[in-house]
């Protein structure tokens, strides 16, 4: 980084959100780290650069500098949409962000840009609102499933007893009344897994083991002619969670994923780990706030999820597939929240990632995340 003078560079440098020092004529001087994956260049690429050169023509954050120098008074942008001109491919396109600019005490000329994207922050937000209805409506789902059970029983030992009784095409009607029994039961079954409240097992686990493994089964099944990329992080810490529950959620989301890849060429499924800390949760009631450092991305170059239904992808019965029943990525959601976590999806045409944010294995260890009666306060 390349810093305006010692002590505002230190303070600087340590920002987890984005940031720049401008100065006249949208100069840059001074980018944080944060700034460097924000906007895909590195410090030293973008202290060489005026903002015309990374944010598209028409933003209004290109006139922000110049307004705090002629005003010498801190302003505030919300919502602004950010066309992103960087190196890196993954940064390009558009980000919705708040924009914070002040003029800096005792640099003249000199103008603080932080950047908060918003894009995340809803997605997770709305996720985590989202889980006390959905616990609701997947305790009455469970309540009904049990209720419906008991009369199904009743028909299909009816069924089997007309079975036995009657001849010709009457046999095949009593058999279909069975079998028919029998999958509505077996839907049932799935459903009331959405209502199952119970604290999972858990133990110190090393998320590549569980990747790996996932990987080693599709390999020789769905995944047989899929080039696999892994990006792993070493040093990355354990998280405390339930090896096979765990092992559900990355073999259905990778399972989708090779199946996206059908009939594309130079079929991809790219595995990365990383600690990325930043991201913080509070829960209503509990003092303590915790953080999902942990994020694993899976990452596909196949034809893309319907906009349509991207926004609902993880609700129940919401599915992309002809005969599918839309309870994979629904039963996802629910094991990596009761997990503490958090599962994002974002979606075009040749790239479809997978982000989960999980929290470290000692501080799961508070059993936070455990408490499912807790509701999500906010965010950090």
């Amino acid at each position: 980084m390349k810093k305006t003078d010692k002590d505002f560079g230190d303070i600087f440098s340590s920002l987890i959100q984005p940031a720049l020092v401008c100065e006249a004529e949208n100069k840059i001087i001074a980018a944080n780290y944060a700034a460097e994956g924000f906007f895909g260049l590195s410090a030293n690429i973008l202290t060489k650069q005026n903002l015309e050169n990374i944010i598209a023509f028409g933003s209004p954050a290109l006139r922000m500098v110049e307004r705090i120098l002629q005003n010498h008074a801190p302003i505030s942008e919300y919502r602004i949409l950010l066309d992103l001109i960087g190196s890196d491919a993954d940064n390009r396109g558009s980000k919705i962000v708040d924009i914070f600019a002040s003029p800096l005490i005792g640099q003249n000329g000199r103008v603080l840009l932080l950047f908060l994207e918003r894009s995340r922050a809803e997605k997770i937000d709305r996720q985590l609102i989202s889980r006390n209805a959905v616990r609701s409506v997947s305790g009455l789902a469970a309540m009904l499933a049990h209720e419906i059970k008991n009369p199904l029983s009743g028909i299909r030992g009816a069924a089997q007893l007309l079975e036995q009784s009657v001849k010709g095409d009457d046999v095949n009607l009593a058999r279909l009344i069975r079998d028919e029994t029998d999958r509505i039961v077996a839907l049932l079954e799935k459903v009331d897994i959405f209502g199952d409240e119970r604290i999972y097992n858990q133990e110190a686990v090393n998320i590549h083991i569980i990747l790996e493994r996932v990987k080693l089964l599709l390999k020789n099944a769905e995944a047989k002619n899929i080039e696999f990329i892994e990006e792993y992080d070493p040093s990355l810490p354990p998280v405390l969670g339930n090896s096979d529950k765990l092992i559900q959620v990355f073999l259905n989301i990778i399972k989708n994923a090779a199946e996206a890849l059908k009939g594309i060429n130079n079929p991809q499924i790219k595995i990365s780990t990383s600690y990325k800390p930043g991201i913080r949760l509070s829960m209503a009631g509990v003092k303590k706030s915790y953080s999902l450092p942990l994020e694993i991305r899976i990452e596909d170059n196949g034809k893309g999820i319907d906009p349509d239904i991207l926004q609902n992808i993880f609700d129940p019965f919401v599915t992309t597939k002809p005969n599918g029943k839309g309870l994979g990525l629904a039963l996802v959601a629910k094991i990596i929240a009761d997990h503490g976590g958090i599962v994002d999806v974002e979606s075009k045409r040749g790239k479809t990632v997978f982000l989960i944010l999980l929290p470290l294995a000692e501080e799961k260890g508070d059993n936070i995340a455990s408490e499912n009666n807790l509701t999500v306060n906010n965010y950090e």
